[in-house]
């Protein structure tokens, strides 16, 4: 470990790792760059947006049996969101990135880049990336803009610094090219870990993450929409895209002075079935519902999509559809393809149900990615006895998530909903209401057709018209009280 004073403020400022060459004084915010025995003042680094990462400078833990420390971070943002990249320094003087985003973690370190590999403008999410190590599958290829930092970095770094990166994954491997310094990318292989894997230490608890940023990890906060002044509910530093319930105003959260990005117009009168801000006790864990989504696909099948998430978990879905209720999360894991018609995952084959366009017709509420109507995903879904695999492809990304049935009884009891409360989407209401009026008119008809011989004979005719009736109007009638 070297110590120098920092060249702005004087403070002792430690280099733990020989690979670091530039820190971030705590004290003043310089940037200070080591070049052998002297440094130099950079100039001043932005803070980092308000941190709400149980991740710090100093937690530890150990992936593969070797231990690590957080030395450093560099704060990312993009077109959808913003991430964390964290600098570690192995106990064995190696060095390594801890990707945390939104509640999901990856370890990598770099690795010799031999054999081809491809340009940064030829990687298209969903397509397949060959390079020496094997076959991957493109997940997601961003620009991203550094907007702070903090302790040691491998390399220079400042407000404005651009990264170009596309990650690539096959099953649980992790492998990220990173084209910031040129044409030829340095790759960064590893696998996506959970905070429990890691045995991590020195985590912040809610209370120390309230102090520097103001508000609880994973507590809802609330703000007013700059546009029409309705309270809008959001997870400060998790959820920064947000579109208010009332007006449809796209705004962006993720500094203390909310912008609105668009400006929307009075949302239609729609009622999801579970509402905004609802929580529930799911297998133990305390879920919030955030943002909820009416989606479309090419044949006019409508759903709806409710963003829940729990603090230590993080984010999942349940989804509505007129098949039932599903419990979905995003994988980890990706599935490996089985020729044209299958994929096999956990030694289990997954069969081919159907390829659709998804439409977002309808978003209201935060989001940890930004989401608009008109947005559209294609969607090709694979099933294996009672569960559901299905991998949705954007512009920017492609992801796979795993669905599990749930019984309408269930999500009754565990958002607290009344009878009525849980109901069947919109072709399906329609489609009993359509059986009602049928069923109606039939019974007009046939009013009308025994009005004759009612006339005739009235006396012995009138009761048996009347039990008639009652049979052909009773079921319509539980047909729309459903």
């Amino acid at each position: 470990m070297q110590t120098v004073s920092c060249p702005s403020c004087g403070a002792p400022l430690a280099f733990k790792s020989h690979a670091s060459v530039m820190a971030v004084c705590e004290f003043c915010r310089a940037t200070v760059v080591k070049d052998l025995d002297v440094v130099r003042d950079l100039g001043r680094m932005s803070d980092v947006l308000e941190d709400y990462s149980p991740i710090q400078i100093g937690t530890a833990g150990s992936v593969g049996g070797r231990g690590f420390t957080v030395i450093g971070r560099i704060q990312l943002r993009y077109a959808s969101g913003i991430w964390n990249e964290w600098f570690l320094l192995f106990d064995d003087a190696s060095n390594g990135w801890l990707g945390d985003s939104s509640g999901r973690y990856v370890i990598t370190t770099e690795r010799p880049l031999e054999g081809s590999y491809p340009a940064f403008e030829t990687i298209r999410p969903g397509r397949e990336v060959e390079l020496e190590a094997g076959r991957f599958i493109a997940a997601e290829k961003r620009v991203a803009r550094c907007i702070g930092g903090q302790g040691e970095l491998p390399f220079r770094v400042g407000e404005g610094w651009e990264a170009r990166v596309a990650d690539l994954r096959q099953g649980r491997a992790f492998v990220t090219l990173d084209y910031s310094d040129g044409e030829k990318p340095i790759l960064y292989a590893g696998s996506a870990v959970t905070l429990e894997q890691m045995g991590c230490q020195l985590l912040r608890d809610d209370e120390a993450i309230k102090a520097s940023a103001g508000r609880y990890r994973g507590k809802a906060s609330t703000l007013q929409c700059p546009q029409c002044g309705t309270a809008v509910g959001y997870l400060p530093g998790m959820t920064p895209n947000l579109v208010c319930q009332n007006c449809r105003s796209e705004l962006d959260a993720a500094t203390p002075a909310v912008q609105v990005l668009r400006a929307g117009d009075a949302a239609e009168s729609y009622r999801f079935t579970v509402p905004l801000g609802a929580s529930a006790n799911m297998a133990g864990r305390e879920v919030q519902v955030l943002g909820a989504m009416r989606r479309v696909d090419d044949e006019g099948k409508r759903w709806n999509e409710y963003l829940l998430f729990n603090p230590r978990a993080g984010f999942s879905w349940l989804v509505e559809t007129d098949e039932g209720w599903w419990r979905a999360e995003v994988m980890d894991e990706w599935p490996a393809a089985v020729g044209a018609a299958a994929v096999r995952l956990d030694g289990a084959a997954y069969t081919h149900l159907y390829d659709y366009t998804a439409r977002v017709e309808l978003a209201l509420g935060a989001f940890n990615w930004k989401v608009a109507a008109g947005d559209t995903v294609r969607v090709s879904e694979y099933q294996h006895g009672q569960v559901r695999l299905a991998g949705e492809l954007g512009p920017e990304e492609f992801t796979w998530s795993r669905s599990t049935r749930v019984a309408f009884d269930q999500v009754r009891a565990w958002f607290g909903l009344g009878k009525q409360a849980v109901h069947a989407p919109a072709e399906t209401v329609a489609e009993a209401a359509s059986v009602g009026s049928q069923s109606g008119k039939f019974l007009l008809w046939l009013c009308g057709m025994n009005l004759i011989p009612l006339l005739l004979n009235f006396s012995g005719a009138a009761p048996w018209l009347l039990i008639g009736m009652l049979a052909l109007a009773l079921p319509p009638r539980f047909v729309k009280n459903e």
